[in-house]
């Protein structure tokens, strides 16, 4: 049923419309998003921007799908998509059956969803697949009222969607209410992050100027308001839309003696119903919008014909809207304000109504609603069961935060004496425990964890202990986790079994916490206790895992290696897919970790990764050893082949954790190329996704933000992020460690070269005494560790003598420090950093003219523009020539006449993009092609240009055409 909810004119928006509707359409690219989330308090007209942006979007060929969120804490998980996507499919007609089509599948896949290996993740994959396949190439828009009230499920859906890993332009535009926002609202912390990104706004929507108030009053009483009456019209209002078109209204109709009071203005409405309508207003406000109408007229229990016209005249009155779905209250606020009308009695009955009416309905039941409208009837012993299969309904969908509410609500519930004699409260406090711990209410799920113990004194202790310290290591209180799993271990009655899960899980603990000693020595200990216990692949793998990493760092990276080569083997004979899938992340991991073994663990990252695919691990394990290998092909100076192996992992869509670690990998490869958006984007991303939990990537973060802001001049940004990784993070990998307190020394050598920031002396005392510290924990780890450690700590001595006078000596060390290493990229840095050095001493000019040819040789070769653009500025200041001249002919060295082949001076990445800009693609269609952004295709086409000596695509497509092999 259509209503007339928009028939005052929308005053004092129209620039925010318009600016709103460029940010999520005008400016967003295919593969990218954009979000704008408008808050405010009630009335301030949220809820009919997005109509009116959101007509306008559909207008301009957008796909717009609209949904709300609902009003009770314990809601279905997905429950605005779900309704979005109903609606749409409604609205379609025969001619569109494909796109009906493709609505119903992903219907059906939440219908027929089951809880899998891939866990939540893979729900959201599939569901951004299943919108990719609805949008058809259009842009797709997410309109979402009401955003306070949404479930952990949607907010992961969001994150998930504006990390921007698909092809998808994708928008969202959601409306909050502000004053719903406090405390520890969990939205808080997601709008918080997703304010730093550049294609997220959030918006404050501010009341009315008295201007537009005046106006808006006017234009619904029909004439211009009197001095006297424009001035109540604001006192009372405050400028909120809602309030002046109340009091408007009642001027327009000769209405007087109404209190300056909402909850009089609204019981003076609802007054001035008739009786029909008066009851159908306090039935839409004790129910869960929307409110069917069918469903309606079952607690109302009018004739078709008398609700219709009771509903009809409640719109006329301005208090509901009807819409296909349901009827709603035209705002919340009302059921605020009715909610205190209804004797207890009164409101017990509605509920009964309701709950009868949803039991009796041949649909399928929605279990939270039916639990509601029990539970406020008084019915605890019909609630009990509608509870307990919603919290089940919630975890088979992966929404552990709507589960824990459930089983909360259950807990309750069967605490009340009608609820009966019969029900298990011990296993519903089981669930509720693991339930609180999967969606990260650690302290909730230890207080419910003690609530078991004492419920049941027979159950074994040690399993007690194993969970208790699950619980405690992912609330952070290591200390009394380490301490339960020991009392596991010295437990008399605990089985071989959990002997070794606790041993296993302990040894993991101890390895997180740095104490490689005691993880090792608890790692062998949980491989002895798991040869006597058949089918313990798991635990022999995870302690395999700690025991390869303890030893590495204790100057055995054999036996280490050895033992992750073990793990291997067990889990291949075993054949449990994570097993191996995990054994192979951990041997290429200590490949290309500690043990900076690069070339052999991208091979074992390549090889571990086809074969977890062959596994059906492909958007998990697999995306996680790509990313491995495209970090080791970055530093070996394969930028390339790390480029395509990006793009291989990102077609899986990785989630969470996963998509962090390819995403960190993508913006290393980004800061390199100097694709600056696209670095930026990706660091935001990283941001997005960790929005919703887990920082253990902070210092590979911090550090990418250090380099990509020092590229862009921004040395006290540079400062800013370095400072905030030695004081934010307690990791022990001293590899990383390294890498972060050059950046930071790098950073402040730019600004004293720069003298646009003034050095900070204090920062740089505290970066020489970080890198004294790395130094000294170095020192007993193994000889890979320790070289790569040296290498760092070579940039960081030559840094430090920037800011003094650039030593050439320092810089020629950490020149043969990395070379010693094949480490292409820092290499060309140091040896750009000692021929400045050279240069600034005016002196052996012939020696700084070929350690600028050959950093500009490497920096050309992998593609690396900011560093090749700052070798140019030099050597354009020193007069130094790049191309090195062969003295007999004068003919390039580097040139095309010695073999004939032009395209020889590019990489083959860049043969790639000259191959599609000699077909004819643009920019765009090349990125869609080899799975990279168009910015990067540009930055590729600008190098390509650069080292072919061209100005146009059809001079590089010449060159390429008369190159291309017969």
């Amino acid at each position: 049923m259509a209503s007339d909810v928009d028939g005052a004119p929308l005053v004092g928006r129209a620039d925010l419309v318009q600016a709103v509707r460029s940010a999520l359409l005008g400016t967003v690219a295919q593969g990218h998003t954009a979000a704008v989330f408008l808050s405010g308090e009630s009335g301030v007209g949220k809820s009919r921007l997005l109509r009116e942006v959101g007509a306008g979007l559909r207008d301009a060929g957008a796909l717009v799908l609209t949904g709300a969120c609902l009003d009770i804490g314990d809601a279905s998980p997905l429950h605005p998509l779900l309704q979005a996507l109903r609606r749409f499919d409604a609205e379609l007609t025969a001619s569109h059956a494909r796109t009906a089509s493709s609505v119903r599948g992903l219907l059906g896949m939440f219908a027929e969803e089951t809880a899998g290996p891939d866990g939540a993740g893979a729900l959201l994959e599939r569901v951004s697949r299943g919108l990719h396949l609805i949008a058809e190439g259009r842009p797709l828009v997410l309109v979402l009222d009401d955003l306070q009230w949404v479930d952990r499920s949607t907010r992961q859906l969001l994150l998930y969607l504006l990390a921007g890993l698909g092809d998808l332009q994708l928008s969202v535009l959601a409306a909050v209410r502000a004053e719903s926002l406090q405390g520890a609202h969990p939205l808080r912390r997601v709008l918080t992050e997703l304010r730093r990104l550049r294609t997220v706004q959030v918006i404050d929507l501010a009341p009315l100027e008295r201007a537009a108030t005046e106006q808006l009053a006017a234009a619904v009483v029909g004439r211009p308001l009197t001095p006297e009456a424009a001035d109540m019209v604001w006192q009372r209002s405050g400028g909120n839309p809602f309030v002046v078109e109340e009091l408007a209204r009642d001027l327009r109709d000769g209405r007087d003696g109404l209190s300056d009071t909402l909850r009089e203005i609204f019981l003076s409405r609802v007054d001035a119903l008739p009786q029909h309508a008066h009851t159908v207003v306090h039935a839409v406000a004790a129910g869960v919008e929307p409110v069917e109408h069918w469903l309606l007229a079952k607690v109302v229990r009018l004739p078709e014909d008398e609700l219709i016209e009771a509903v009809r005249a409640a719109v006329a009155h301005r208090l509901l809207v009807g819409a296909d779905d349901g009827y709603r209250l035209r705002h919340r606020l009302v059921a605020e304000v009715l909610e205190h009308e209804l004797l207890p009695a009164e409101r017990a009955a509605l509920h009964r109504r309701y709950a009868e009416a949803l039991t009796a309905a041949p649909a399928e039941l929605h279990q939270a609603r039916l639990a509601h409208h029990w539970r406020l009837a008084g019915e605890p012993a019909r609630a009990l069961p509608a509870a307990v299969a919603a919290a089940e309904e919630a975890e088979r969908l992966h929404g552990y935060a709507e589960a824990h509410r459930h089983w909360s609500a259950a807990l309750h519930l069967a605490d009340a004496p009608a609820a009966g004699p019969d029900v298990d409260r011990v296993t519903l406090l089981e669930r509720a425990a693991e339930a609180a711990h999967h969606c990260g209410e650690h302290a909730r799920a230890l207080a419910l964890l003690e609530e078991l113990a004492a419920s049941d004194a027979d159950r074994p202790a040690c399993a007690l202990h194993i969970r208790r310290a699950r619980y405690l290591a992912a609330a952070g209180r290591s200390t009394l986790a380490e301490a339960e799993y020991q009392r596991a271990l010295d437990d008399p009655d605990c089985t071989p079994r959990e002997r070794a899960t606790a041993a296993a899980h302990l040894a993991e603990l101890l390895l997180h916490l740095g104490r490689y000693a005691d993880a090792g020595r608890r790692a062998r200990e949980a491989l002895e206790l798991s040869a006597a216990v058949e089918g313990s692949t798991s635990e022999v793998v995870l302690a395999s895992a700690a025991l390869g990493f303890s030893e590495a760092y204790l100057e055995d990276p054999d036996s280490g290696l050895a033992a992750v080569r073990r793990a291997l083997d067990t889990a291949e004979r075993a054949g449990r897919p994570e097993d191996v899938a995990c054994a192979y992340l951990h041997l290429a991991e200590l490949l290309t970790g500690p043990l900076n073994i690069l070339e052999e663990g991208v091979v074992v990252a390549r090889r571990g990764a086809e074969r977890v695919a062959e596994l059906g691990l492909g958007r998990t394990y697999e995306t996680r050893l790509l990313a491995i290998a495209t970090n080791g092909l970055f530093r070996v100076g394969q930028w390339a082949e790390a480029e395509k192996v990006v793009a291989a992992a990102l077609r899986h869509r990785p989630s969470g954790a996963d998509a962090v670690e390819l995403l960190l990998a993508r913006c290393r490869l980004s800061v390199g190329y100097g694709d600056i958006e696209a670095a930026d984007r990706d660091l935001d991303s990283v941001a997005t996704v960790l929005a919703g939990g887990g920082a253990r990537h902070v210092i590979p973060l911090l550090t990418l933000r250090a380099g990509l802001a020092m590229w862009q001049g921004r040395h006290d940004l540079a400062r800013q992020a370095v400072q905030r990784g030695l004081t934010e993070s307690r990791s022990d990998d001293v590899t990383i460690l390294a890498a972060l307190v050059w950046h930071g020394l790098r950073a402040e050598a730019e600004a004293h070269a720069s003298r646009t920031v003034d050095v900070d002396e204090t920062a740089v005392r505290r970066l020489r005494e970080a890198a004294d510290r790395v130094a000294r924990k170095s020192a007993s780890a193994p000889p890979a560790v320790r070289s790569v450690v040296d290498a760092f700590l070579a940039l960081c001595a030559a840094e430090v003598s920037r800011l003094d006078a650039s030593d050439p000596e320092l810089w020629a060390r950490s020149v043969a420090e990395w070379d010693r290493r094949n480490h292409p990229y820092p290499a060309a840095y140091s040896r750009l950093r000692q021929a400045e050095a050279l240069l600034a001493r005016r002196g052996r000019s012939a020696t700084a003219g070929k350690l600028l040819r050959a950093a500009y040789q490497v920096a050309q070769g992998l593609g690396a523009v900011p560093l090749t653009s700052e070798i140019r500025t030099l050597a354009g200041r020193a007069r130094v020539s790049l191309e090195e001249r062969d003295t007999a002919s004068g003919a390039s060295a580097t040139g095309t006449a010695c073999d004939g082949d032009e395209l020889a001076v590019l990489t083959a990445r860049e043969r790639e993009v000259l191959a599609a800009v000699a077909e004819g693609l643009t920019n765009k269609e090349i990125g869609q092609r080899l799975f990279i952004s168009e910015r990067t295709i540009g930055v590729h086409v600008s190098h390509i240009f650069d080292k072919l000596h061209v100005r146009t695509r059809v001079q590089a497509s010449a060159i390429f055409l008369r190159n291309r092999p017969a």
